[in-house]
């Protein structure tokens, strides 16, 4: 038996020791939860700028320990009225008898964390596994070794032996996904998605995936594109682009083009002036990922797309240069080729390629021929756009008027579909997914049922049948 199984197993007897913790005690381990959060919460940020090559502590705040701590609160406030069991209707010819569905932990699930957001992706899942009653092991990403150090040591110190931390590249991923758990939960790529699935078959285990997409940005023709840039530029220079729900690319009235161009210039000199030195923007995570963003906009150059390095305040465009700090300024992609990995491909960067159409009919057209994205962001506030557009397009969550907030909702579902993942959590979704919900059907002291156990009396059996199929 391996480490890894070793572990599991430990979990798993602890579990059956303890198969249904109470509203208190799941109440202290949140509590627990965070205070070691806020205890932590400054070697959080340094440890994922080191991770990161630089990333600010204010954005770290922000993006991450903000949104865990509110997280935490609102599963406390609300973990009383989620745990009482819920009554449900009783047909009249099982009469006397009650119906309810109580909501029982799974046991012990396993949630693998990717490396664009470490501590709230840990976190977010982890809470709802706790919330629900549940063990938890977490596979943390190798690319985040010092993050992963100080989320091991929060864990430990609030949550003691119910939670262990898992570390290791690409074959310990693969062990962990093979492991016999009650439930598993996997952010990260729609490719390496497929592999965690099917790795999880073998034993049946349920999975929840949230994998990312190219989640477009729909700008309608009756939207102030002055407002709006500041709203998409934010959802995508957060974390440099490196988050699954940025925006990938702009549809934007081919009228107005030119003047989203410039609010989206202007408004990146506003958000970080002095670029190269600003300390509010973030570096991208490794030089493997950096020269992956590199190429593609080498290849947007190359073949004569037009590129507009939102970072360049001499006038003259000039071309983003790598860097030792793998600091890369939003890039603006015009005409880029359906067909490029830049249109094909989830960017997961400072690259946004700008679309321009002519009526919204070839927008939603546009959005419907390609797969299915994690999320979409459209800007308008007509009633009736904003319905066409809710309708007409499958997407994981929808965020009008804004980018990236919707994630942060306590009370609102987070989830893809198809190719964008599968299933969701947040809030009560996430308990619920962390939950089994077993039915309960009870009787009195008085049997109805007894007037359709054999011998049948045939008369008194027609006469019943009829009655209640009548």
């Amino acid at each position: 038996m391996s480490p890894l199984e070793l572990q599991f197993e430990q979990l798993k007897q602890a579990y059956s020791l303890r198969p249904y913790p109470d509203l208190q005690q799941r109440q202290q381990q949140l509590t627990a939860l965070r205070q070691a959060v806020r205890q932590h919460s400054a070697a959080l940020c340094d440890a994922v700028s080191s991770d990161f090559g630089y990333r600010s502590s204010d954005e770290t705040r922000l993006l991450e320990i903000m949104p865990s701590i509110s997280g935490i609160d609102y599963h406390t406030k609300q973990l009383k009225s989620w745990l009482k069991p819920q009554k449900r209707h009783v047909h009249y010819s099982f009469m006397p008898a009650s119906n309810r569905v109580m909501l029982q932990p799974l046991g012990v699930v396993g949630i693998i964390v990717p490396w664009n957001y470490p501590i709230y992706l840990a976190l977010g899942p982890l809470m709802a596994a706790i919330a629900a009653g549940n063990k938890a092991m977490l596979k943390l990403s190798e690319y985040t070794p010092a993050t992963n150090k100080v989320l091991s040591t929060l864990c430990q110190q609030a949550l003691g032996p119910d939670v262990i931390v898992v570390e290791g590249e690409a074959e310990i991923a693969a062990e962990f996904s093979r492991l016999p758990f009650d439930h598993l939960l996997f952010t990260g790529s729609t490719a390496v998605g497929r592999k965690v699935m099917q790795a999880a078959a073998a034993n049946l285990t349920p999975v929840t995936l949230e994998l990312g997409g190219k989640s477009p940005v729909l700008i309608a023709p009756d939207a102030d594109i002055q407002q709006m840039a500041k709203r998409i530029l934010f959802g995508k220079t957060a974390n440099a682009g490196q988050t699954c729900v940025a925006p990938d690319y702009v549809l934007v009235p081919a009228d107005k083009l030119e003047q989203l161009i410039t609010e989206l210039c202007q408004a990146f000199s506003g958000f970080y002036p002095d670029f190269a030195t600003n300390p509010d923007y973030s570096s991208v995570i490794n030089p493997a990922q950096y020269q992956r963003l590199m190429a593609m906009l080498e290849h947007a150059h190359s073949s004569g797309t037009r590129v507009i390095n939102c970072g360049d305040t001499s006038g003259k465009n000039e071309p983003a240069l790598a860097n030792s700090e793998r600091r890369l300024a939003l890039q603006l992609i015009i005409g880029a080729d359906d067909n490029s990995n830049l249109m094909e491909q989830e960017i997961f960067g400072p690259l946004l390629p700008l679309v321009p159409y002519k009526t919204l009919e070839e927008a939603l057209n546009y959005i419907q021929q390609r797969p299915r994205p994690l999320a979409l962001y459209l800007m308008s506030n007509d009633k009736a756009t904003q319905q066409q557009v809710l309708q007409q397009t499958h997407v994981g969550g929808v965020c009008i008027n804004d980018t990236l907030v919707h994630v942060a909702q306590d009370d609102l579902p987070f989830g893809g579909i198809g190719p964008s993942g599968l299933g969701n959590y947040h809030g009560k979704e996430g308990f619920l997914r962390f939950s089994h919900q077993k039915a309960i059907h009870q009787k009195g002291w008085f049997n109805s049922g007894q007037f359709i156990y054999p011998p049948f009396n045939r008369k008194v059996f027609k006469a019943i049948l009829g009655w209640l199929t009548r």
